[in-house]
Protein backbone atom coordinates (compact mmCIF):
# COMPACT_ATOMS: atom_id res chain seq x y z
CA UNK A 1 0.00 0.00 0.00
CA UNK A 2 1.13 3.15 -0.40
CA UNK A 3 -0.13 6.46 1.06
CA UNK A 4 0.16 10.24 0.44
CA UNK A 5 -0.12 13.02 2.74
CA UNK A 6 -1.59 16.29 2.14
CA UNK A 7 -3.27 19.61 3.26
CA UNK A 8 -0.43 20.95 5.84
CA UNK A 9 0.49 24.40 5.44
CA UNK A 10 0.55 28.01 7.42
CA UNK A 11 -1.86 28.96 9.86
CA UNK A 12 -2.24 30.88 12.45
CA UNK A 13 -3.11 30.33 16.15
CA UNK A 14 -6.76 29.67 16.33
CA UNK A 15 -7.21 28.16 12.66
CA UNK A 16 -8.06 24.91 11.36
CA UNK A 17 -6.62 22.45 8.48
CA UNK A 18 -7.57 19.75 7.04
CA UNK A 19 -5.36 16.93 6.31
CA UNK A 20 -5.63 14.22 4.07
CA UNK A 21 -4.25 10.77 3.57
CA UNK A 22 -4.87 8.74 0.33
CA UNK A 23 -4.14 5.23 -0.23
CA UNK A 24 -3.15 3.29 -3.48
CA UNK A 25 -2.57 -0.73 -3.93
CA UNK A 26 -4.42 -2.40 -1.45
CA UNK A 27 -7.76 -1.70 0.08
CA UNK A 28 -7.89 -0.90 4.00
CA UNK A 29 -9.76 -3.93 4.69
CA UNK A 30 -9.17 -4.72 8.37
CA UNK A 31 -6.74 -2.19 8.37
CA UNK A 32 -6.57 0.72 10.99
CA UNK A 33 -5.50 4.05 9.87
CA UNK A 34 -3.57 6.18 12.04
CA UNK A 35 -2.19 9.94 12.02
CA UNK A 36 1.32 10.74 14.31
CA UNK A 37 3.08 13.81 14.29
CA UNK A 38 7.02 15.06 14.58
CA UNK A 39 8.15 18.01 15.68
CA UNK A 40 11.52 19.16 15.11
CA UNK A 41 14.15 17.78 17.52
CA UNK A 42 11.32 15.55 19.25
CA UNK A 43 9.79 12.15 18.86
CA UNK A 44 6.92 10.57 16.80
CA UNK A 45 3.94 10.44 18.49
CA UNK A 46 0.73 9.25 17.78
CA UNK A 47 -2.60 11.53 17.13
CA UNK A 48 -5.24 9.54 16.45
CA UNK A 49 -6.14 6.41 14.20
CA UNK A 50 -9.79 4.50 13.29
CA UNK A 51 -10.69 1.61 12.09
CA UNK A 52 -11.89 0.76 8.57
CA UNK A 53 -14.42 -1.84 10.19
CA UNK A 54 -16.46 -0.22 12.71
CA UNK A 55 -14.73 3.12 12.40
CA UNK A 56 -13.34 2.62 16.13
CA UNK A 57 -11.33 5.89 16.79
CA UNK A 58 -9.07 7.26 19.48
CA UNK A 59 -7.05 10.56 19.69
CA UNK A 60 -4.54 11.35 22.21
CA UNK A 61 -5.30 13.60 25.07
CA UNK A 62 -3.59 16.41 23.59
CA UNK A 63 -6.11 16.80 20.70
CA UNK A 64 -9.35 15.79 22.16
CA UNK A 65 -11.89 18.36 21.38
CA UNK A 66 -9.69 19.65 19.00
CA UNK A 67 -9.31 16.86 16.27
CA UNK A 68 -11.10 14.31 14.35
CA UNK A 69 -10.54 11.59 12.28
CA UNK A 70 -12.68 10.36 9.83
CA UNK A 71 -12.67 8.11 6.88
CA UNK A 72 -14.58 8.18 3.45
CA UNK A 73 -16.95 5.19 2.09
CA UNK A 74 -15.20 4.94 -1.02
CA UNK A 75 -12.21 3.14 1.16
CA UNK A 76 -9.44 4.53 0.00
CA UNK A 77 -9.04 8.39 2.25
CA UNK A 78 -8.42 9.38 5.54
CA UNK A 79 -9.26 12.82 7.06
CA UNK A 80 -7.88 14.92 9.94
CA UNK A 81 -9.78 17.69 10.90
CA UNK A 82 -7.95 20.04 12.76
CA UNK A 83 -9.55 22.91 14.72
CA UNK A 84 -8.36 25.33 17.43
CA UNK A 85 -4.54 24.85 15.95
CA UNK A 86 -2.26 25.80 18.57
CA UNK A 87 1.29 26.91 17.72
CA UNK A 88 2.82 23.35 19.23
CA UNK A 89 0.82 21.44 17.04
CA UNK A 90 3.58 22.85 14.43
CA UNK A 91 5.35 19.64 13.21
CA UNK A 92 5.17 17.04 10.26
CA UNK A 93 2.25 14.94 10.29
CA UNK A 94 2.20 11.76 8.79
CA UNK A 95 -0.05 8.85 8.04
CA UNK A 96 0.19 4.84 8.43
CA UNK A 97 -1.40 2.16 7.81
CA UNK A 98 -1.44 -1.02 10.25
CA UNK A 99 -2.90 -4.79 9.85
CA UNK A 100 -6.17 -5.49 12.19
CA UNK A 101 -8.32 -3.37 13.86
CA UNK A 102 -5.97 -2.26 16.80
CA UNK A 103 -7.56 -0.26 20.42
CA UNK A 104 -5.69 2.28 21.55
CA UNK A 105 -3.11 0.17 23.85
CA UNK A 106 -1.03 -0.73 20.09
CA UNK A 107 -2.87 1.83 17.98
CA UNK A 108 -0.28 4.41 19.39
CA UNK A 109 2.14 2.40 19.19
CA UNK A 110 4.23 3.60 15.73
CA UNK A 111 6.13 0.05 15.42
CA UNK A 112 2.59 -1.32 14.87
CA UNK A 113 2.45 0.47 11.52
CA UNK A 114 4.10 -1.38 8.27
CA UNK A 115 3.21 1.72 5.93
CA UNK A 116 3.69 5.41 5.81
CA UNK A 117 3.06 8.36 3.94
CA UNK A 118 5.91 11.17 3.00
CA UNK A 119 4.39 13.73 5.80
CA UNK A 120 2.62 16.91 5.42
CA UNK A 121 3.88 20.03 7.28
CA UNK A 122 1.77 21.85 9.48
CA UNK A 123 3.25 25.41 11.11
CA UNK A 124 0.69 27.03 13.81
CA UNK A 125 2.13 30.55 13.73
CA UNK A 126 1.05 34.32 13.91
Amino acid sequence: VQLQAFGGGLVQPGGSLRLSCAASGRTFGSNTMGWFRQAPGKERIFVASITWQGGRTYRTNFVQGRFTISKNNAGNTVYLQMNSLRPEDTAVYYCASARGNLILSTAKDARQYDAWGQGTQVTVSS
